[in-house]
């Protein structure tokens, strides 16, 4: 029996693309699951190179409205599997912090996927880094496609523009202008231009395998279950095209900031001079104190910052905001 539109939710949730690759391979395609929680679809023999898109969900596992958005897309092209015009890799990054409803377990998963990670490479969150970046360079290791990957994500904290993403620098001219259109055909409003990784899944696919890759935030944390999809409908439409043709519907770019400041953790005595209610993408004045830490303070520059993923409770050593101008 078919899996209905809620189930096929729950099993990406935990991982299980049992009934979605059963489906698809009855329809002829190449199915690999690698690990646990990732699916591989290709092509059937013959039909040439096709556009390969790399969709990534609960990278923090309390960020579940991009894990239901794509779940109902699943379920819209496991019903029709030919519909599928692009060969597709699909990752719920951290299974363990999903199923706990935590943003991560011993470790932020977004920050390691690098070489470098110190104390931090005996976490769990470690070990799936390095399952997912082996799935990852075997799916892009063919030279002559095209290259996506649009990891979906939720904000911590409310959001003067309320869906956004972050565009790794890096990126050839003419491919980051191809997906920045596709970024406001899907609804996204503003866009960071980053010219450091950080340890990202988007910046280590574009930077390693010549991805135009991009991290998307869509609305805010929630519940598994209750979230108001209604709100990612144009980005669900959008992603919808592209699954199906391959080719990034455009429309006219989001919004266009690029990183002024990191703001780096550089021990326990840091701290914001915002509180826990600052709004993403709030403005700061120039000369005006941004935050403090050992021996060294952070101020704004002679323009108007603003401040983006403000979080002093991260680890010593790690990014703790962004101050961003505008370019657009």
């Amino acid at each position: 029996m078919k899996q209905s539109a809620e189930e096929t939710v729950t099993a990406l949730a935990t991982g299980d693309f049992t009934d979605l690759a059963d489906r698809f391979a009855n329809a002829g395609m190449s199915v690999r699951m690698p690990s646990r929680g990732i699916l591989q679809l290709f092509a059937s023999a013959g039909m040439g190179s096709r556009p390969r898109i790399l969709l990534s969900v609960g990278v923090h596992g309390d960020e579940t409205a991009p894990l239901e958005m794509l779940g109902h897309i699943l379920h819209e092209f496991a019903g029709a599997p030919r519909r599928l015009g692009v060969d597709l890799m699909i990752v719920v990054g951290n299974l363990a912090a999903v199923a706990a409803g935590k943003r991560y377990i011993d470790a932020d998963l977004n920050r390691l996927f690098r070489v470098e990670r110190a104390d931090l490479q005996g976490t769990a969150e470690a070990e799936r880094a390095d399952q997912i970046m082996r799935a990852t360079a075997s799916f892009f290791s063919t030279p002559d496609a095209d290259k996506w990957h649009l990891d979906l994500h939720t904000a911590i904290r409310a959001s003067h523009y309320s869906t956004f993403a972050v565009v790794p620098a890096g990126i050839p001219e003419r491919n980051r202008d191809a997906l920045l259109g596709w970024l406001g055909k899907a609804a996204i409003e503003a866009v960071i231009l980053s010219p450091s990784s950080a340890g990202t899944y988007s910046a280590y696919t574009a930077e390693r395998h010549g991805a135009s890759s991009a991290t998307l935030e869509l609305g805010q944390v929630a519940a598994l279950g209750s979230n108001d999809l209604s709100r990612f409908a144009d980005t669900a439409t959008a992603l919808t095209r592209f699954l199906s043709s391959g080719i990034p519907d455009n429309a006219s770019s989001p919004a266009i900031f690029r990183v002024k400041q990191e703001l780096i953790k550089r021990s326990d005595a840091f701290s914001m001079s915002f509180d826990q209610n600052t709004k993403n993408f709030t403005p700061l004045q120039p000369g005006e104190l941004i935050a403090r830490d050992t021996g060294i303070e952070y101020t704004v520059g002679e323009a108007t910052e603003y401040v983006v993923f403000p979080n002093p409770s991260v680890r010593a050593g790690f990014r703790a905001g962004l101050m961003v101008v505008r370019e657009s």
